[in-house]
């Protein structure tokens, strides 16, 4: 249940990307060419949007990986879902990651 809700949440996220690299422009069309200046929406689009789109991706796999309580990766994920930029940020400085890091999951042959 937890794995299909945070799929939502991804889905949601890819979603509001699309339509914020859809915003009109000042003259009230919409650019459909590319032209343009693409760091006008910040992190909504263009080239800035998608290196935070591949961050917090980053940030989800990571939580989702490691051996924390579900309750924390829940909190943690939707910290970083609703604020992509300052929760990616405030997860990799306070989340004591390496207490939390499940290693590489395999464990050596005896």
């Amino acid at each position: 249940m937890f794995q299909n809700a945070l799929f939502s949440a991804f889905i949601a996220q890819l979603w509001l990307a699309a339509l914020a690299m859809a915003a009109p422009l000042a003259d009230g069309t919409v650019s459909t060419a590319g032209h343009g200046n693409t760091w006008q929406y910040g992190t909504g689009g263009g080239i800035l949007g998608l290196i935070v789109l591949i961050l917090d991706i980053i940030v989800f796999l990571e939580v989702l990986k490691s051996n924390r309580p579900p309750s924390s990766k829940l909190i943690w994920c939707l910290v970083v879902f609703l604020f992509p930029v300052i929760g990616m940020v405030i997860y990799y400085l306070f989340s004591n990651r390496s207490a939390h890091n499940s290693g590489s999951g395999y464990e050596p042959l005896a």
